[in-house]
């Protein structure tokens, strides 16, 4: 309900701004000597021109913020832990599937659904969570259309795996009180462009399937340091996934954006030095032009441009009871991303955080911070995300492929013994469909 009281109120904004600009102009003019009359008879003369035009630039993006969070409660979410089976013996790419197959679930046929209804891709939230060393999987996800189709495509990829609906939501634990609770949140991200792609499994040659033992699990060392915590800690760490779209009128921007894929393909002719016309200096066998690093970058780019992909943010926070923080948790928090960086191509590193880089200075009384940690963790309840870093963007969202996503979010292998990553005790089965139906005639 607040959500919307607030977007109401950024709706109203735009009216009230015009109508406090036009006295501020008056008053400007009468104090330099200028007889506004003239001005403000032309300007009212012209008003069914400039004025439809102003209120629409104005109000278009408050009324499509308003029409999505109309469509996204009347939707609803719903909170799903994923118990994991005993064993795993599928790679990361099973999860790709699930991804891939719920992409751009709700999507708009007209511009009645965008623009009345509010109907757009809608988002879901991929979550890694420990609780006192209890490392639990979650998926949040919208009820409509897509909480079955998500249910079923993880029972399809992985057998044995038990989904069940929360009946309440594990934040609701947390209620933010300062005098109770401290916390500390970090946004994290791609490091570089986003059409470099990160480590994924495919580079771990997990793709060819070896055998269990001789898997290397890139979550381990993130579940290994989240089975680790002490019984009054909590970590929270959130992939928010939206389908990535093309921007235009046609889907609910005025902005024309063109998908990611296309700026993919100008940095790989850019880097072979390719013209328009796919053509470019011969490569001598004695002078490669390319390193074998850029070779594989360029391979890798060029396999995740086949995939579907998701505007991603990261989001993580660190919660504590007040007096107990525990800064030194902080830092191997952030290298267990670090298992997905590879060297001059990308990486995953922090964004954004609750604190300020100088607290003495930017924050002498701790107010800002204060806000910050509320906010986060509101909008870490209600799975939304928004960047703070607006000058220089580097908080901004980013897209990451299926293939990326699942290498940092799927079901570990049976590979992963930590001991606070509970797994079903057994694993469930149909009855045989042959077993005989009723009493044997003896008993007749």
């Amino acid at each position: 309900m607040n959500e919307i009281v607030k977007t109401l109120g950024g709706v109203i904004a735009g009216p009230v701004l015009i109508v406090i600009a036009f006295f501020v102009m008056k008053f400007t003019l009468d104090v330099i000597g200028i007889d506004p009359e003239p001005v403000v008879s032309i300007m009212i003369a012209f008003t069914p021109v400039w004025l439809p035009f102003l209120l629409f630039y104005l109000m278009f993006d408050k009324w499509m913020d308003y029409v999505h969070l109309k469509s996204e409660v009347y939707t609803g979410r719903t909170t799903l832990r994923i118990k994991l089976p005993q064993e795993v013996f599928k790679s990361p790419e099973a999860m790709e599937n699930v991804m891939a197959q719920i992409h751009n679930v709700k999507s708009a046929d007209n511009l009645w659904q965008v623009y009345i209804e509010g109907k757009h891709p809608l988002l879901f939230s991929f979550e890694l969570v420990s609780i006192g060393g209890d490392v639990r999987f979650y998926v949040n996800v919208p009820n409509y259309q897509t909480k079955n189709a998500v249910e079923a495509q993880l029972y399809a990829q992985y057998p044995g795996v038990e989904v069940i609906e929360e009946e309440v939501d594990y934040t609701a634990e947390i209620d933010g009180d300062p005098k109770k609770w401290d916390m500390m949140s970090f946004h994290m991200n791609k490091k570089k462009d986003q059409e470099y792609p990160i480590k994924t499994y495919i580079d771990f040659g997990m793709d060819k399937l070896p055998k269990e033992e001789l898997k290397f699990e890139p979550m381990a060392a993130m579940i290994e340091h989240l089975g680790s915590f002490k019984p009054h800690e909590r970590l929270w760490i959130q992939f928010l996934c939206r389908p990535h779209i093309e921007h235009n009128f046609q889907t609910g921007f005025l902005n024309f954006h063109e998908t990611w894929d296309k700026n993919v393909a100008r940095i790989i002719d850019k880097m072979m030095g390719r013209n328009k016309d796919k053509t470019g200096p011969l490569e001598i066998e004695n002078q490669p032009r390319l390193t074998t690093g850029e070779r594989d970058t360029i391979a890798a780019m060029e396999r995740n441009m086949g995939k579907y992909a998701y505007e991603t943010a990261i989001r993580w926070i660190y919660i504590i009871p007040k007096g107990k923080f525990d800064g030194g948790i902080i830092g191997p928090t952030i290298r267990t991303f670090a298992q997905y960086d590879i060297i001059g191509r990308n990486a995953i590193g922090v964004r954004w955080r609750t604190d300020f880089n100088y607290n003495w200075f930017m924050d002498w009384s701790g107010r800002k911070r204060a806000a910050r940690k509320q906010e986060e963790l509101h909008q870490y309840k209600v799975r939304h995300f928004h960047p703070y870093d607006l000058v220089s963007g580097t908080d901004d969202i980013k897209v990451f492929t299926v293939e990326e996503l699942a290498t940092m979010f799927h079901i570990p292998g049976s590979t992963v013994l930590t001991p606070g990553l509970a797994r079903i005790p057994s694993t469930r089965k149909e009855a045989p469909p042959n077993l005989p139906i009723g009493l044997p005639s003896s008993y007749l």
